[in-house]
């Protein structure tokens, strides 16, 4: 399948990153963005219904673009259940801990700052960078991966020539106006979305013969229509429900819009984003359900990546043409979350990062504190294209893997952020020995059940971190 020529491919490449480059020079508040916080939280003063369309824009990663399908298409009515309620919740918690931390530490940029001063300890700063930074890295390799399979799918460009491509498209803009240029192409980048899907799944619907066919294939591959059903809550919804909830809490893009948001607003803004979210998986689980309905006999081809059911199931049911619609909806979901975690990198080394090799705060220089924001993006920029080259290069881990490993990554963070915002008798010795022993027995044990794809071991796995951190923060607390 293709866009009929690879330079068709390129052209919609390059139409799509001049239109964000224009998009980003024309609302761009020249006089805010030359500032630390103007750069770095817009000015803290986004409104609810700019920053609620940026909240849901840079949640809809890869992994509502294409795990959602695939989870809908694979279990049913439960696989789509669990992956868009955890979902749902993660962002509607920060309507209740980001307005608590906006309380006490009302002109911060980062989480990992307020830790900081909050445990006045370098250590357990330190240990919490390593969660933080490593989950930009991976939000900058999954998409760029994901945007770049889905590209090379329908152009027949080469993958490895289309993932540096993405980072050199998001790099060019967000380099303009830091988070700024984040929020306002997230935007935009939602409308293009919103309106793809308001074509494309009515379209497919139709045209498989109606709400009928979506009905047949509603027990997806698994077989069960039953959302509760304990196989499949057990694995993949514990899993998802650990791993995303912990990850916003661990995640510097949404405590860097906490920041960025009007006080008054924030809890409208991540409300409303939790509601835009939901739109994009629910709106596209019905190509996974299409894909499951056996009468219609869709199945992916030999070696291709199940993540992708979406895209062969427009194959199937809708002329070729309308690829270039999804092809504008994936690059939108993606390049949002790729810029998201540019400027949430940037926010980390400036505030967290580069003081401990310059000696001396960031802050105080504009000049210097935006040179080196805009360093960190391109060293963020840098990191995932590799990582993206060694994922791609490793055979039978696919996107399902990467994204498993991506939300629960932040598990052995996620219960000691919770304990440092609410619990007065946390101490600074329960936070850094529950969050590295979280990590060191934790994370490996998570890493090779996914490698193993055991779902069992990787439940298990999610539950350790979260229990061993957690534990310590409790019985190490201070008298």
């Amino acid at each position: 399948m293709s866009l009929h020529s690879q330079s068709a491919g390129y052209a919609l490449l390059f139409s799509y990153a001049a239109f964000m480059v224009g998009i980003t020079f024309l609302f761009a508040r020249w006089r805010t963005w030359k500032s630390i916080e103007g750069f770095l939280v817009a000015g803290r003063n986004v409104p609810w219904w700019l920053n609620g369309p940026s909240i849901a824009a840079s949640w809809i990663w890869a992994g509502a673009l294409f795990v959602s399908v695939q989870m809908a298409y694979e279990k049913g009515l439960a696989g789509i259940f669990w992956f868009t309620f955890p979902n749902v919740i993660a962002l509607g918690l920060f309507a209740i801990v980001g307005t608590k931390i906006r309380e006490r530490f009302h002109s911060g940029f980062t989480l990992p700052e307020f830790i900081l001063r909050t445990l006045d300890s370098r250590r357990v700063h330190k240990l919490i960078l390593i969660p933080f930074f490593f989950g930009q890295l991976v939000a900058v390799a999954f998409n760029v991966v994901a945007g770049g399979a889905i590209v090379s799918f329908l152009t027949g460009i080469p993958l490895t020539t289309v993932m540096p491509i993405l980072i050199i498209i998001t790099l060019t803009y967000t380099m303009i106006s830091g988070l700024e240029a984040s929020i306002v192409t997230d935007f935009v980048q939602l409308v293009f979305i919103i309106l793809g899907i308001t074509i494309i799944v009515p379209w497919a619907i139709f045209s498989a013969g109606g709400p009928s066919a979506v009905a047949t294939g509603l027990s997806g591959l698994h077989g069960t229509r039953d959302i509760f059903d304990p196989a499949i809550a057990f694995s993949f919804g514990l899993v998802s429900s650990i791993g995303l909830i912990s990850q916003t809490l661990t995640d510097q893009q949404y405590w860097q819009r906490v920041f960025a948001s009007k006080s008054k607003d924030l809890k409208r803004a991540f409300l409303f984003g939790a509601i835009l979210f939901a739109i994009v998986p629910l709106g596209l689980s019905s190509l996974g359900f299409l894909a499951a309905n056996q009468d219609l006999g869709i199945a992916l081809p030999p070696e291709t990546d199940m993540a992708l059911i979406g895209i062969i199931t427009i194959k199937n049911l809708i002329h070729v043409s309308v690829a270039a619609v999804y092809m504008v909806i994936m690059l939108s979901g993606l390049t949002s979350t790729i810029d998201s975690a540019m400027a949430a990198t940037a926010s980390l080394w400036v505030t967290d990062g580069a003081p401990y090799f310059t000696k001396k705060s960031m802050t105080g220089d504009p000049k210097i504190a935006i040179r080196q924001a805009r360093f960190a993006m391109i060293g963020i920029s840098m990191a995932g294209l590799a990582l993206a080259y060694l994922a791609h290069s490793v055979a039978g881990f696919g996107l399902k893997q990467l994204f498993l490993i991506s939300i629960s990554v932040a598990a052995s963070t996620s219960v000691p952020v919770l304990f440092v915002l609410y619990y007065n008798k946390v101490s600074e010795r329960g936070v850094f020995w529950g969050v590295l022993l979280s990590l060191l027995i934790g994370m490996p044990l998570f890493i090779y059940a996914n490698y193993i794809n055991n779902e069992i071991l990787i439940a298990l796995a999610s539950l350790s971190m979260i229990t061993i951190s957690g534990s310590f923060c409790y019985l190490a607390r201070r008298k």
